[in-house]
């Protein structure tokens, strides 16, 4: 059975790079274009990572995962964080809201592809 993995970020052209990889290697991907977007897709069914953008309108992405990590279906859910942001206090941040990993656009899909592996939901 194939893996469901959410993709949440503001751009539609890294969404879209991000699926075609993931899609690749055999994911199915759930789409949103910021943190609310994806809180309000996330209703219950299994999603086996998160892969998510910082700066994002609406909800950015430290509070969407604080507010994931407090949704007792996604509690345990890994969370990646893909940005341009490489400020340790960012990255500190995103770690004490639960993110797993943090990974600096721009990136090379293979990077991802292999911290998803690691990281992924059985």
């Amino acid at each position: 059975m194939s893996k469901l993995i959410m993709i949440v970020d503001d751009s539609a052209s890294l969404r879209t790079v991000v699926g075609i990889a993931l899609k690749g290697a055999g994911y199915d991907v759930l789409e949103a274009c910021d943190g609310k977007d994806a809180l309000s897709k996330l209703t219950g069914q299994k999603v086996n990572l998160i892969v998510s953008d910082v700066n994002m309108p609406n909800m950015d992405g430290i509070a969407f995962v604080t507010q994931v990590k407090q949704m007792p279906a996604y509690k345990f859910t890994p969370v990646i964080m893909l940005t341009t942001e490489a400020d340790e206090s960012k990255k500190a941040a995103g770690k004490a809201a639960g993110a797993k990993a943090w990974v600096v656009k721009p990136f090379q899909p293979p990077i991802l592809l292999d911290a998803i592996s690691k990281l992924v939901l059985p």
